[in-house]
């Protein structure tokens, strides 16, 4: 999965702090070549309550998302994996 994110102000690490708003491209999805169409986006249905990114939800290992197929049908659920553990902003 990549983020593209308009995010340049709060950083973790480097690199921009994912928010619930980024766009989330998907590949090499688990579905591809079945008889359901591959996850092609996320979209994020419980951001973090707390932690906000440039005016934004911030995603914490907490967080939940769909993936989504390119025709915007559900297909199952995302979770947050890995995070940075620290953060910077200006």
């Amino acid at each position: 999965m990549s983020i593209v994110s308009s995010n340049v102000r709060s950083q973790a690490v480097g690199g921009a702090l994912a928010r619930a708003s980024d766009t989330f491209l998907v590949s090499g999805c688990a579905l591809a070549g079945s008889s359901s169409p591959p996850c092609v986006t996320v979209k994020w249905i419980v951001p973090s309550a707390r932690s906000r990114a440039a005016g934004d939800s911030a995603l914490t290992t907490d967080s939940v998302g769909l993936c989504m197929s390119a025709a915007n049908a559900p297909l199952g659920s995302v979770v947050v994996a890995v995070a940075q553990p620290r953060v910077s902003g200006q």
